[in-house]
């Protein structure tokens, strides 16, 4: 990782030059955009998937909860398998394995063939998110702030265009989002074998049953739970709300598209100034009562197509903040090595995520279309008091960062450089720099840069 100071990030005027990298960070940056389309990229091609391929929503769901429960299994060895192996090939690795299951995928007869290639689409993509960030860091110039605006710039670019992309292919047809993240993802392959450096296995390797173990603590426990509690809510408003809107794949493209916007707005802007104005506890409670009120609104009026699109769009600003603050809550307590909470957290969001929209299409089958969003409602505020018990632990850790040489501030620039790597990482340790050269600056009595 490179070395930073305090007061300056970017030469002697003291200013990160974000955009002005090498070909590698490029090459890595375009990828993490395509990845992170991913995540919402099937959103709008739902409905046509289940009308043409005579499939049920619960059904369709599994494209989810396959993606979704690979990824979250194998964030349990990404760190080994890159520990031994090297960055850059855990890196090729998995943009091979999107860039072929999702072509495969394009090709599929039936909703169960698709639902198994986009399982091997969440192998790569975990291989993929684990080290893209690790390499974007190690490679950029400017430092390590640099990069890290790079790289939350991919990421809301990725988010905000998923779903976009998504309408415009799948107007044409349900296969055009699988066969476009295909032919990208391999135009993203060519660029990171001509452009990224050849990086040597670490030093130090990775235990494969480190994540698991780490579940032996309680506050990572508690607030992995949180997580996947929330991400229940989260995934059965992306995964089941197109059912409700009856809109084409282009206009469904446009709604999360907005959605989209605010998810990475709030993940990098929002989440950042309320915690520093009301602390992470505090304002998790706001803003998973909001996610509460929402899922309850479309679960009571899912029927009218206005109130679903609005509070659908209007999930994207909870969804931001709680995507940050809750992995920083993580990141704040865990009594382990960062990459090892980051790979135990990851793991248990992600079974709560995969999960949800599934068990949505099964309860909307058996009972109606009310009960999935009013469980979503209830599973985040059960999410909020199972928060409440670490509150303390929260709130002095919240204390602590905030001291200029605190390890919070230390292990979350440290946390970057390693594997795995999660974006919101990215995000606590760009709050550290930030708040370190505001530190600096009052001591001087020099403006900060």
């Amino acid at each position: 990782m490179h070395s930073e100071s305090p007061s300056g990030h970017g030469g002697a005027s003291g200013t990160v030059s974000a955009f002005r990298q090498p070909k590698a960070v490029w090459a890595v940056a375009f990828a993490c955009v395509i990845s992170f389309m991913g995540i919402g990229l099937v959103d709008p091609i739902l409905p046509s998937l289940a009308t043409r391929l005579r499939a049920s929503p619960a059904q369709v769901e599994l494209l989810f909860t396959s993606y979704l429960v690979v990824t979250a299994v194998m964030m349990l060895i990404t760190g080994w398998v890159s520990s031994r192996i090297g960055a850059k090939r855990t890196l090729v690795a998995g943009l091979i394995l999107i860039v072929v299951f999702a072509a495969i995928a394009g090709c599929s007869a039936s909703i169960d063939q698709i639902v198994g290639f986009r399982a091997g689409w969440g192998l790569g993509n975990a291989l993929f998110i684990a080290t893209s960030l690790a390499v974007i860091v190690g490679s950029a110039s400017g430092g390590m702030a640099g990069a890290i605006v790079l790289y939350e710039t991919a990421l809301g670019v990725g988010i905000a265009c998923g779903p976009l992309l998504g309408g415009l292919l799948g107007n044409v047809s349900w296969r055009g989002p699988f066969f476009g993240v295909s032919v990208l993802m391999l135009i993203a392959l060519a660029a990171t074998i001509a452009a990224v450096p050849q990086t040597p296995p670490a030093e130090r390797k990775s235990s494969i049953i480190e994540p698991i173990t780490a579940l032996r603590h309680r506050a990572l426990t508690t607030t992995g739970v949180v997580g996947l509690l929330y991400n229940w809510c989260f995934f059965t408003i992306l995964g089941y709300a197109p059912f409700l809107m009856n809109l084409s794949p282009l206009r469904l493209g446009a709604v999360f598209c907005g959605w989209g916007v605010l998810v990475a707005i709030f993940a990098i802007f929002g989440a950042p100034w309320f915690k520093e104005r009301f602390g992470t506890p505090r304002t998790l409670y706001g803003s998973f009562a909001l996610m509460a009120v929402i899922s309850a609104v479309i679960g009571i009026w899912p029927g009218d197509k206005t109130v679903v699109i609005a509070a659908t769009v209007a999930s994207g600003i909870v969804i931001g903040m709680n995507n940050t603050l809750v992995t920083t809550a993580v990141m704040l307590i865990a009594p382990v090595p960062r990459p090892v909470a980051s790979a135990t957290y990851g793991f248990v969001r992600f079974i709560g995520g995969g999960l949800a929209p599934y068990a949505a299409g099964k309860l909307v089958e058996h009972y109606n279309v009310h009960v999935p969003f009013l469980l979503g409602s209830a599973a985040v505020v059960a999410g909020a008091l199972i928060l409440s018990t670490v509150h303390g632990p929260l709130t002095a850790a919240d204390a602590e960062s905030r001291q200029p040489a605190s390890q919070e501030r230390a292990g979350a620039e440290a946390a970057v450089s390693q594997v795995p790597g999660l974006e919101d990482e990215a995000i606590l340790a760009e709050e550290a720099i930030l708040e370190d050269r505001a530190y600096g600056s009052k001591v001087s009595g020099t403006p900060s840069s």
